[in-house]
């Protein structure tokens, strides 16, 4: 059957016991395959008079748009005398991609998930199929990334292949993964981070970000801004920098339950000082370079800031658990601050207890800028008493 694929099409074109192949009407030999419970994409040529079919992955993890590129990608390798290299449906790879497709809208790390992958799974296993990967290939692979990248990481990317081995068995009558407990080259009390900045370092920080107006920080002003917007309200990176200035409103800042990690919507009264650290608009997100996009791509501003600053050793994060370091400095009482960082509350009072807390929250929020204020801007006008009276 020939036409014009579309993706409400493709999302609503049922499953059958009768395989069936749908061609697109936009890139010859194209086609989607509806079979058994399964979507795949497949492309149909012909080479040295032979007829043949590539298959390279499913239905919706590889969207309409990404087959399309795909196929012409192939088309061009076929016209060039080379042979496509095949996706084949069962591959790790093309599970992974599965996976996002389906579970991606639920992942609050699904881009840092999909770049490990990539960088240090999918060139060692990526094109094995999922029912052949034995527990020594992952070893090995753990090995590898341990030697290379740390055990910390070897420990991440095992996370991130269990979970996909899970959910791949979960919906497979014969699929069984291979990984099993003790395959972890850390301990979770060694893996979890204790960093709070000294007042040195914040110190040092803050003034460092703030060389953008003098020229020194110009090309990441932005990433600068969002440093200082960090410290200042104790939020997550991935809140922040994907905060758009529809969320502000009246000094206020609206986390909407799908970007919060507790899936609760969290609304943020903020400090003047937060206020006045935000970034001039240019576009729909705050924190953004082009205007168009979110800020992605901290390694280097960051890399930049610790050599300016000469603080290291420290993550984003790490200013989260400052800023919650420095409330309780402030006096403010640790319901209000767990409040603040968005945290749910437990036990019955978290049940019952509905109150917003937004004064509260703000003379918290207040409490943490004048904290920091006095951080960064130590009075130098004391003068100590010295001697008896004259």
């Amino acid at each position: 059957m020939r036409l014009m694929l579309t993706d409400r099409f493709c999302d609503r074109v049922k499953s059958s016991t009768a395989q069936i192949d749908y061609f697109d009407e936009t890139v010859s030999g194209l086609a989607l395959r509806v079979g058994r419970g399964r979507k795949s994409w497949t492309l149909h040529y012909t080479r040295d008079g032979t007829r043949a079919r590539l298959t390279f992955g499913t239905y919706p993890a590889i969207s309409l748009a990404t087959a399309r590129r795909k196929a012409i990608e192939a088309k061009g390798e076929i016209a060039e005398g080379r042979s496509p290299t095949p996706v084949a449906p069962d591959t790790l790879q093309a599970i992974c991609e599965e996976y996002f497709g389906r579970e991606g809208s639920r992942l609050r790390n699904l881009g840092r998930y999909e770049k490990t992958l990539q960088r240090l799974v999918y060139p060692a296993l990526g094109a094995r199929p999922i029912t052949e990967i034995r527990r020594t290939e992952i070893i090995r692979l753990l090995d590898r990334i341990e030697d290379e990248n740390g055990p910390v990481m070897a420990d991440r990317t095992l996370e991130i292949i269990r979970r996909i081995m899970n959910w791949y068995a979960s919906r497979s009558d014969e699929f069984r993964s291979p990984i099993v407990r003790g395959m972890a080259r850390t301990k979770p009390n060694e893996r979890a981070r204790d960093r709070v900045l000294t007042d040195d370092e914040i110190r040092a920080i803050w003034r460092s970000t703030g060389a953008a107006d003098r020229g020194l920080y110009a090309s990441t002003s932005v990433f600068a801004a969002l440093v200082r917007f960090l410290l200042l309200t104790g939020a997550r990176r991935s809140e922040a920098s994907a905060m758009v200035w529809k969320e502000l409103d009246d000094g206020s800042w609206t986390l909407p339950a799908e970007r919060n990690k507790t899936k609760v919507e969290l609304v943020r009264p903020l400090s003047r000082a937060a206020l006045a650290a935000l970034p001039e608009r240019a576009g729909e997100f705050v924190f953004s370079i082009d205007g168009r996009t979110a800020i992605n791509g901290l390694d280097k501003p960051k890399a930049r800031l610790d050599e300016a600053s000469g603080v290291t050793g420290w993550r984003l994060h790490d200013l989260r658990r400052s800023a919650r370091s420095l409330m309780s400095r402030a006096g403010v009482p640790s319901d209000h601050a767990e409040r603040c960082l968005g945290h749910v509350i437990g036990g019955v009072r978290g049940t019952y207890d509905r109150h917003e807390y937004f004064d509260e929250k703000a003379r918290a929020f207040e409490a943490l800028a004048a904290q920091i204020d006095r951080i960064v801007r130590p009075r130098e006008n004391v003068v100590p008493i010295t001697g008896g009276r004259r």
